[in-house]
């Protein structure tokens, strides 16, 4: 039952770390952590939000009279769906990833049947029936906490922990300037106002629903995540019932280190040194710009100055 699912959900705008965090958290000991981003979304996310936002990334929406099956394949995990079932157009085609689709499905099918139908059961019984699949998984006997990465997925973060109990949203924030400098790398860049329309709304509701859940929406720095990852997320672990780890040191893939989070994430340094220059790779007038639209939100998450 989705009532004793412990679920911790990672969230970040684009190029904020959320990758990182999520590779960082991998080889603990107590959680089964995703092994790409878990895109939950589904086609019948429609709201005001839609257009701003991929409805992948989002909390899903499911047909009232979908049979599990259906619900299983409306939602959208494109990197592990591409990944199990056309690996040789992953761009994580380098990793060893041992799991059928089908048999994901079949174990999916078997948990709602017992469980029924629910946004939260289906949530729960997706990651259950994916772990519980993938043969290759590194499992450890004190695995007690599913954790997922979707981006912008704060936008949702209140239903996640109405409808899931014993959940928790941890969501990532990175300084805009070294955001909006790392988009600009991609093959098809958003402009500054788009890219900086979703980050000012990520850290509107991030600091909303902080407020709100107290206790259990959680926010990381980037900043603070590369100055001291260990510090950093050991103190998250305590807050959501983990222990510390030497592992949180490390980033890493099923528990293999990681030399850069590339291609998990577009940030392949996740250093302070690397944080700043990114930032600077701005011009003025960029800098400028991006603290004009960043300029309800820098006091409140101390980024009165560039990194």
């Amino acid at each position: 039952m989705s009532t004793d699912f412990k679920f911790l959900m990672i969230s970040a705008m684009y190029e904020n770390g959320g990758n990182t965090t999520q590779r960082f958290l991998d080889g603990h000991p107590q959680m089964a952590v995703y092994p790409f981003e878990s895109q939950l979304g589904t086609r019948l996310v429609v709201d005001a939000l839609s257009s701003t936002f991929p409805v992948k990334y989002r909390w899903p929406v499911f047909a009232l009279d979908a049979t599990p099956s259906d619900d299983f394949y409306a939602i959208i995990d494109e990197e592990a769906r591409v990944r199990a079932r056309t690996p040789d157009v992953s761009k994580f085609r380098h990793v060893e990833f041992q799991m059928s689709d089908d048999e994901r499905r079949d174990a999916y099918v078997d948990l709602i049947g017992k469980t029924g139908r629910s946004r939260a059961n289906n949530v729960a019984a997706f990651f259950r029936a994916t772990f519980e699949t993938w043969k290759n998984f590194k499992r450890t006997p004190e695995q007690s906490m599913y954790v997922g990465y979707s981006p912008i997925i704060v936008v949702d973060a209140d239903k996640i922990l109405e409808e899931l109990p014993d959940a928790h949203v941890l969501h990532v924030v990175r300084n805009p300037w070294s955001a909006y400098a790392e988009t600009k790398r991609r093959p098809v860049p958003l402009s500054l106002n788009h890219y900086m329309l979703g980050w000012t709304l990520n850290q509107q509701y991030a600091l909303r629903f902080k407020a709100k859940y107290p206790s259990r929406f959680h926010i990381l720095r980037f900043e603070d995540l590369v100055a001291g990852p260990r510090k950093a997320l050991g103190e998250i672990c305590r807050k959501v019932g983990c222990d510390d780890s030497e592992s949180l040191s490390v980033t890493s893939w099923n528990g293999a280190p990681l030399d850069e989070v590339f291609p998990w994430g577009t940030i392949r340094k996740a250093t302070p040194g690397a944080n700043r220059e990114t930032a600077l790779t701005l011009s003025g007038s960029e800098q400028s710009e991006v603290r004009a639209h960043a300029s309800l939100y820098l006091d409140a998450l101390d980024y009165s100055r560039l990194p």
